[in-house]
């Protein structure tokens, strides 16, 4: 079955122009090298929560967690948090539609 890994953060006002070349640029590719796909980022405009939600699938449970222990998903990690607050992360059994 495949898996869905769903991470939530917000940005830090700081660094927001330097988070979103990150996010294009290094973040969303990196994920896609480590076998995670079909990202979705949704960025809340308004309201009580975390300002991005995102998402990614791979094939299977077994894939994601070799995907999260690789040192390229560390380094991936540890670059994201320089520009962001509150990062949270799960991994879930994907199915269609929206997941939280």
């Amino acid at each position: 079955m495949a898996a869905k890994l769903l991470m939530q953060w917000d940005i830090r006002q700081e660094t927001e122009s330097e988070y979103f070349e990150f996010l294009v640029h290094e973040f969303i590719p990196g994920l896609n090298k480590l076998g995670i796909d079909e990202i979705q980022v949704w960025y809340t405009a308004y309201g009580n929560c975390e300002q991005m939600l995102t998402s990614g699938i791979a094939e299977s449970a077994e894939h994601m967690q070799k995907a999260m222990q690789s040192d390229q998903w560390k380094k991936l990690i540890e670059e994201l948090q320089q520009y962001v607050n509150n990062f949270s992360k799960k991994v879930v059994n994907a199915t269609r539609g929206f997941q939280i």
